[in-house]
């Protein structure tokens, strides 16, 4: 059984107590590997099983449920390269790390495309091994936990898309659960980014209107007229513009629910309709004389204090209290660090299938700069994160050098020269020429044309580039 020294340093203690709970399987035919291995994983507390071939490793992943697979490449009759597809037809969430003593690229690249998290040479160095170990499970238990946490909000809730555990955010999901039911209006409040039409869209789809339609509206994009015109509808001739009668927003959510997005920007005037309309559930076209009754239940939000607004005389003080019925305030990103790391996978995991590229992973220096920011921009900016770095990424590894400069605290050209002080002139700046062509594209919605025309080369020119650094285009408007 070869040596193993055990690391006895300041992180022994926090990185075994990180490892409790945790279960590893090893796949190796070589008795004394095996050994060392439960020696070395065990002293960390790991729980650790054994198997001495494929066939067996696969029994016991069958059987029971790991948070990662060690798994040797030269195994008798089965090589680790033929069993690796098996194992993640089996297990596909499961991270499995390669060990062999040949470790050529061409296994490293097969055994990379085939799902292994990670290849590792023999003889290893426990310290790295250990630390690949460790990133791994800790990756594997936050996408397990993001798992059970989205089945468990469906079930309970009929939630979508609302990805959180912190303690805050558990007391507002129950509190949307128990105002859903009613017809109360719900005032949701929170700093721009926080998932205000998210909440909104969770009380409509778990109210009795969930059937019919939910009609969102930002009140802050567009001029008083033609707001009321939106909400209310016009008869012809009403204003200038009006060749033709028109429905509003309110007659098409009947039955179902209005979302108002940023409510604080409302004018006066229109501020008086839909108070009448929260009074008397009645309102006119824009021009006409006939009342037209609705049946609307009206959700509004807004990223100011109201309260101020109103005691500054630029909102309503009686619309304020009839919205203001129920109230939802949304904490900022900062206040429920707890939720980052499922919230970055929750995004890993839709940019990834939304780009038809392979899995992508966040390195660890890359996941404690998102935990370590404020995130003023809170949940959509990280999202927008999260995008940027899975389609500037190459790999399956995306770092902190892929994340946006202001977050990281680097520049992105240091963070290239750091991540990679082996990389080459040519390397380095052939991954800022990429990044910039890949910002360049998502401006202009993936239209290379115009990205041609802005960058003033020819578009062949654009397109050569595109295929020299293996940039998989978006098709034109993919997200809306």
């Amino acid at each position: 059984m070869p040596d193993v020294e055990i690391p006895l340093n300041e992180q022994t203690s926090a990185s075994s107590s990180a490892a409790l709970g945790a279960s590893i399987l090893v796949i190796d035919d070589e008795a004394g590997i095996r050994d060392s291995l439960e020696v070395l994983l065990s002293f960390e507390g790991y729980s650790v099983s054994l198997a001495v071939d494929g066939e067996q490793g696969l029994d016991m992943l069958g059987a029971e449920t790991y948070d990662l697979v060690l798994l040797d490449l030269a195994l008798p009759g089965q090589s680790g390269l033929e069993l690796l597809p098996r194992i993640k037809e089996l297990r596909p969430d499961v991270p499995v790390i390669m060990i062999t003593a040949y470790g050529t690229v061409d296994n490293v690249v097969e055994a990379i495309r085939s799902g292994a998290e990670n290849f590792v040479q023999k003889p290893w160095d426990n310290e790295k091994l250990l630390a690949d170990i460790r990133s791994a499970v800790a990756r594997h238990r936050v996408e397990e936990e993001n798992l059970h946490l989205k089945r468990t909000l469906k079930q309970r809730y009929n939630f979508i898309n609302i990805v959180g555990k912190s303690e805050v955010m558990l007391k507002i999901f129950d509190l949307v659960a128990q105002v859903a039911p009613s017809r109360s209006t719900v005032l949701i409040q929170g700093e721009s980014g926080t998932g205000k039409e998210l909440i909104a869209k969770a009380i409509h789809a778990n109210s009795p209107r969930r059937d019919k339609p939910f009609v969102p509206v930002n009140t802050g994009a567009m001029p008083s007229e033609l707001l009321e015109s939106t909400l209310f509808g016009h008869v012809k001739g009403a204003f200038t513009s009006a060749i033709a009668s028109k429905k509003g927003l309110f007659e098409i959510a009947h039955g179902g629910t209005l979302f108002l997005d940023e409510i604080a920007t409302m004018g006066m005037d229109t501020q008086a309709k839909i108070l009448r309309v929260l009074q008397d559930k009645r309102f006119m076209h824009l021009g006409g004389v006939q009342e037209i009754q609705v049946d609307v239940r009206i959700l509004a939000a807004t990223n100011v204090d109201l309260r101020k607004e109103v005691r500054e005389g630029r909102f309503r003080e009686d619309l304020f209290y009839r919205l203001n019925v129920i109230a939802i305030e949304l904490p900022p990103l900062r206040a429920r660090r707890e939720d980052i790391p499922l919230l970055a996978q929750h995004f890993l995991d839709f940019y990834t299938t939304e780009n038809a590229m392979p899995p992508r992973k966040l390195s660890p220096d890359a996941m404690r700069a998102l935990v370590d920011y404020d995130w003023p921009g809170n949940v959509r900016e990280l999202e927008n994160s999260i995008e940027r770095g899975v389609v500037l990424s190459s790999g399956p590894s995306i770092g902190a050098e892929l994340l946006p400069g202001h977050i990281t605290g680097r520049s992105f050209q240091d963070a290239l020269l750091e991540h990679n002080p082996n990389s080459s002139l040519f390397d380095i700046l052939e991954t800022i020429e990429r990044r910039i062509i890949i910002e360049k594209l998502e401006r202009c919605n993936w239209n290379q044309t115009d990205a041609a025309e802005q960058f003033r080369i020819p578009l062949s020119t654009l397109n050569q580039k595109i295929k020299r650094l293996n940039i998989e285009i978006r098709k034109k408007g993919n997200r809306e």
